[in-house]
C-alpha cells in the first residue's frame, strides 16, 4: 500500500499537472471502482482544479464550486500518467482522469477491487472521510504523545492506526520502529518518556528522509515506480537478510494479512517474537534467541522424510 512518502510525490506530481486548469472529464473503465453518485460524476467537466490534497492515504482533486473527487489506492492501487484520451487498460485500468495536456490513469493490480473513487460536495462531507488520524512530519513531541498514548496498543497497531497517525502503513512502521530500536509489539501505555522521545524523532526522519529521496528520484517526471520494498529499507521485506546496523538476520512476525519485520539485536534485546506459522511448525515450542531457532531448524531438516531418503 502507498504510504506517505509515496502519497506526498503524488501530490506534488498531481499538483504540477493540473492544479490551476480545467480537468476535462473523469472516465470510468470500472463501474464498480466509483462508490458515491452524489454529486454525478458529469459535474468535474470542465471544473479548474483549485488544489490536490492529500487526507491520510487519501488523495483528494479539489475542484472549483467544492466538488471533490477522492481516490483511495489501497493495498495495490497506482496512477500512472499517459497521454491525454489515452484509452484505459482492460485488466486493472479503474478511471482516468484528463486534464487539458495529460491523463493520469487509476489502476489497480489483482483481482481484488479495494480502490475506491468518491465524490463528495463540501467541505463537510470531505471531513467525513477523514480517520482523523495527525499528520506525523514536523508534529509536536507532546501532540505525538498524546495520539500514540490514547489507547495501551502494540506500537505497530498504533502507528498504523489512520485514527492516530496519517500515512503510515506496514512498510514505514517497521523502518520507524527500526530506527527508534524499539519492539514491534511493546505496549503504549508501558513506554517510557524517553522511548516515546526516542520514537517520535524516529518517525519525523523516517518519513522526511524517505519523501525527500523519493522526491529526488522522481525530479519533474512522474511516479511511476511506487512500491512497499525499497532496496534502501533495513528491515521491511528484508527477512532472513543481515541488518545493516549490527549484521543479525532479519525476522518476522506474520499475523492476519500482516506483517512486522525486525531485527532482534536492535530491537528486542536478542529475544525472538512468535511467529504463529513457525510456532506451529515447531509445535508451539518457540526458541527464545535466534541461535535456539537456528538449531530447531537444523533438527527438523535433518528429520525430516526428505531429509532421510535423501
Amino acid at each position: 500500500m502507498p504510504e506517505l512518502p509515496d502519497l506526498e510525490i503524488y501530490r506534488e506530481a498531481l499538483t504540477r499537472r493540473f492544479v490551476g486548469a480545467p480537468l476535462v472529464q473523469i472516465r470510468l473503465g470500472s463501474p464498480f471502482v466509483l462508490r458515491s453518485v452524489k454529486p454525478p460524476l458529469d459535474q468535474v467537466r470542465g471544473r479548474r482544479v483549485v488544489s490536490i490534497r492529500r487526507i491520510g492515504k487519501r488523495i483528494v482533486w479539489d475542484l472549483e464550486g467544492e466538488i471533490f473527487a477522492v481516490v483511495h489506492l489501497m493495498i495495490a492501487g497506482r496512477f500512472h500518467e499517459k497521454p491525454r484520451g489515452a484509452k484505459l487498460a482492460q485488466r486493472g485500468g479503474l478511471a482516468a482522469f484528463d486534464g487539458e495536456r495529460t491523463s493520469v490513469h487509476l489502476t489497480e493490480a489483482g483481482s481484488q477491487r479495494r480502490a475506491w473513487l468518491r465524490m463528495v460536495q463540501g467541505e463537510e462531507a470531505l471531513r467525513d472521510l477523514d480517520p482523523g488520524g495527525v499528520e506525523p512530519i514536523g508534529l509536536s513531541q507532546t501532540a505525538f504523545a498524546a495520539a500514540l498514548t490514547r489507547e495501551n496498543r502494540t506500537l505497530k497497531r498504533a502507528l498504523t492506526d489512520p485514527r492516530l497517525f496519517a500515512g503510515i502503513g506496514n512498510s514505514y512502521s517497521d523502518e520507524i520502529l527500526h530506527r527508534a530500536r524499539l519492539s514491534p509489539f511493546a505496549r503504549t501505555g508501558e513506554l517510557a518518556a524517553e522511548k516515546i522521545a526516542r520514537l517520535h524523532t524516529a518517525v519525523d526522519q523516517t518519513l522526511t528522509e524517505a519523501t525527500e529521496r523519493i522526491r529526488r528520484e522522481v525530479g519533474d517526471s512522474f511516479p511511476e515506480k511506487v512500491t512497499a520494498f525499497r532496496p534502501d529499507m533495513a528491515v521491511h521485506g528484508r527477512f532472513g537478510l543481515p541488518c545493516p546496523v549490527c549484521g543479525t538476520s532479519i525476522q518476522r512476525v506474520v499475523y492476519a494479512q500482516n506483517e512486522a519485520n525486525y531485527c532482534p539485536t536492535c530491537q528486542t534485546d536478542g529475544k525472538l517474537l512468535a511467529d504463529r506459522a513457525l510456532s506451529q511448525l515447531l509445535r508451539g515450542d518457540w526458541p527464545k534467541t535466534l541461535e535456539e531457532l537456528e538449531e530447531r531448524k537444523r533438527s527438523l531438516a535433518t528429520s525430516s522424510p526428505s531429509a532421510e531418503s535423501g
